[in-house]
């Protein structure tokens, strides 16, 4: 690991919720990260919040790679299980997506997946090293289910299998929630056959039109959702491993539940560090069909934003804060990529020399930047510090691309999307511009002040670059 002590220069300090503080992170192997994220439930297209969040597991790793890290990253795909309440009550999300379409709900699944898969390529997020679908791991959901009951945590009931949380030396851990003084139906529907009423499902028992079901000791029936991420994680990663990353709204059920039944299986929580991204508010409010606010990474490119734009969006706020989402804010986005790409080319087309210490600072802060629990918004202000440099270097271009590891956001390509910018601009507006660089040639300022009103008069501007160029962009 030789490249792993070159490149890591400060500790790596990460948010732990298991303890609520920040904590010095070491990996239980030492060249190694063992890493499991909770995956989309398949039964419609991902929206933005939720790419908030893959985004921010994409950093994490990336992160890992920049310091020298080998990852065994697990990402699940639910298709099944999942019901429309996360807290065991309604049906299933894929089995009423499956009614609405006319469709099965394997052939939901294989839509919704490839859209998200898709989705995650437009936004260049790194591809985890194991992607497995719940309906893959059945055998291993169902073995697991046994050992809870036969340690004497799960118990039957004429609907299924549930975990009795009063077995638990403490429930909850992850929110600290107090239950004594809430009342049952609080978080879940009341159940008479429940011996707690924070008790949750294992494992449900399927009506007979149920579509997904599967043989079991107790009938034909399904997992419940908790128990498939506990599963998965134990079948590819161990019972112990470093990380589990999800949203903040999987913590007081979802992420609670997970530990539980690791603890009623093989006795202890499986993951050392338990970390979650923020909401992702749209015009200040939370995200709502019924406002009809929920955006799609599609949408965003109907209106003018690239995929990447939305992910530099996430960088002006620290994961672990709220994020709102506004078009003006995410156009904005889109004007700075597009400077950083041609600032960039600035300097990758240039042979200005450049004081080795300049670099070697800008990397060293950079490197203290992501590893203090993923401080992306100082990381950027770094990256724009390299761009702004009066001196033009090809020696800043690559050091650029190297911060580029962990931001992804396709940096080295910039001249592919700057043409493709480019090609897209009116030839009104490139004749305007072309009359306006002769004017500047004759020194007819005037004249060449006209054409610039003129090009801002139909929605464009122009800016005049050190190297005598000028940039056009639509303004958003």
């Amino acid at each position: 690991m030789e490249e792993r002590s070159q490149n890591r220069i400060s500790e790596i300090k990460l948010f732990n919720t298991l303890t609520h503080k920040k904590e010095n992170f070491t990996p239980i192997n030492k060249n190694e990260i063992k890493m499991y994220s909770c995956g989309p439930t398949v039964y419609s297209y991902a929206h933005i919040g939720n790419f908030r969040t893959y985004i921010f597991m994409d950093c994490l790793r990336r992160m890992f790679k920049y310091n020298g890290f080998k990852m065994n990253h697990v990402m699940n795909i639910t298709d099944v299980g999942h019901l429309t309440s996360d807290a065991d009550s309604g049906e299933d999300k894929m089995e009423k997506a499956a009614r609405k379409e006319g469709k099965n709900p394997y052939e939901i699944a294989k839509f919704y997946t490839d859209a998200f898969l898709k989705d995650m390529k437009l936004l260049n997020i790194d591809t985890p090293e194991v992607i497995t679908k719940a309906t893959d791991n059945i055998p291993q959901m169902l073995s697991m289910v046994e050992e809870i009951v036969s340690n004497g945590y799960g118990y039957e009931t004429s609907k299924g299998i549930y975990f009795d949380v009063s077995k638990l030396d403490k429930y909850p851990v992850l929110s600290n929630n107090d239950l004594s003084g809430q009342e049952a139906g609080a978080r879940i529907d009341i159940d008479e056959e429940k011996r707690n009423p924070y008790d949750f499902a294992l494992w449900i028992k399927a009506p007979e039109n149920h579509l997904m079901k599967w043989d079991s000791p107790w009938g034909k029936s399904y997992p419940g959702w908790h128990i498939e991420c506990s599963a998965m994680s134990r079948r590819f990663l161990g019972e112990n491993f470093d990380i589990h990353t999800g949203g903040v709204d999987h913590i007081p059920i979802h992420h609670e539940n997970e530990i539980a039944q690791c603890k009623g299986a093989f006795g202890h929580n499986p993951a050392n560090f338990w970390m979650h991204c923020e909401f992702l508010l749209v015009d200040g409010g939370k995200m709502s069909k019924s406002l009809g606010n929920i955006y799609t990474i599609e949408q965003l490119q109907e209106k003018g934003i690239e995929p990447l734009a939305y992910k530099l969006f996430c960088f002006s706020s620290h994961y672990r804060n709220k994020l709102n989402f506004t078009f003006e804010g995410a156009k904005s986005s889109q004007v700075a990529l597009n400077r950083l790409r041609k600032g960039f080319l600035l300097h990758k087309n240039s042979n200005e020399d450049i004081d080795e210490t300049i670099i070697n600072s800008l990397e060293i802060r950079f490197n203290d930047a992501i590893n203090d629990d993923l401080n992306m918004t100082e990381a950027m202000s770094i990256l724009w510090e390299a761009i702004k440099l009066k001196a033009k270097s090809k020696k800043i271009a690559n050091l650029i691309m190297k911060f580029d590891e962990v931001l992804g956001l396709d940096i080295k390509n910039s001249e592919k999307y700057i043409k493709k910018i480019e090609d897209n601009i009116p030839d009104e507006i490139m004749q305007l511009a072309e009359l306006r660089k002769i004017a500047k040639a004759n020194k007819e300022w005037t004249k060449a002040d006209e054409y610039r009103d003129k090009i801002n008069e139909m929605g464009y501007t122009i800016k005049d670059m050190p190297n005598g160029e000028a940039t056009i962009e639509k303004i958003m």
